[in-house]
């Protein structure tokens, strides 16, 4: 089951533009650039989990790579098989899935995307269960790239915003800091806020991951401080060094938190372990 207030925000459509307009194209750009970097060469096989509309299934199947998405949303999916009729010289397959119950046999991908899943499986069994089916589809040796979201989100962006002397915005942050618990009960007041999510410190994604029987490759921030410092990705002056920013503290362990998404890389070993 889906939680009422996904779907809802799900349902309004705006997924399928978000991360081609604005300040969210760094996000485009970086997630991008870091599943370039770890990403095997094509053809290999990837499983898009919870891809939504198709924006990187699309563009890895250009690429070259096999790439079968799915998603629980089934607007996400009908306008990832739009997406996917839209290039038929690079195909890519999509259907209505679960994160935690994969329609996909042991070992027959190279690599798993979960771009989306873990931060709203807001229950950390869910979370664990998600990566568990990664693994078991991951052929030996085969990658999982899994995005949580920053425990630090909403402060930073409320901050941007200028919205923290709101005592509902202030309540809203209180909670993320506590237990990552994100929630936000006025989307109306609120509408640039996230829907229901969990919102991960940095050394709690690394240890779901490892937990899952992965040896973690990497930890980064995906858009470094420039999500939040300075005119961002709006002004196309600042763009070169907002990326130079991101890279060069992307490992860093006390900045992490900075960026609003975090990327863990995962490699499946023969022992389950590192």
């Amino acid at each position: 089951m889906i939680d009422a207030a996904i779907r809802a925000y799900y349902e309004r459509g705006d997924e399928r533009d978000r991360l081609f307009a604005g300040g969210e194209r760094l996000e485009l750009v970086r997630t991008r650039e870091l599943v370039r970097r770890y990403l095997p060469p094509p053809p290999a096989a990837v499983l898009d989990v919870g891809g939504g509309p198709g924006a990187y299934a699309a563009w890895l199947a250009e690429a070259g790579y096999r790439v079968h998405l799915i998603d629980p949303i089934p607007l996400h999916v009908e306008q990832a098989v739009e997406a996917a009729a839209a290039q038929p010289a690079h195909p890519f397959t999509a259907a209505l899935g679960d994160a935690r119950r994969l329609d996909a046999a042991d070992a027959s991908h190279d690599s798993v995307l979960l771009l989306g899943p873990l931060y709203h499986l807001t229950e950390r069994t869910d979370r664990l269960a998600a990566l568990a089916e990664a693994r078991r589809v991951l052929r030996p040796g085969g990658l999982v790239l899994a995005v949580g979201i920053s425990r630090f989100a909403s402060l930073l962006d409320g901050m941007r915003q200028g919205v923290l002397a709101d005592p509902l915005a202030a309540g809203i942050v209180a909670r993320d800091l506590i237990d990552g618990q994100h929630r936000n009960p006025a989307p109306d007041r609120f509408p640039v806020w996230f829907t229901t999510a969990f919102f991960h410190h940095p050394s709690e994604l690394a240890a779901e991951v490892e937990e899952s029987g992965f040896a973690l490759q990497a930890l980064l921030g995906i858009e470094g401080p420039g999500g939040y410092v300075g005119p961002g990705w709006h002004e196309p002056s600042q763009r070169d060094g907002i990326l130079a920013a991101a890279r060069a503290v992307e490992q860093e362990p006390s900045l992490l938190g900075l960026s609003a998404h975090l990327l863990a890389v995962g490699r499946k070993t023969e022992d389950g372990g590192a």
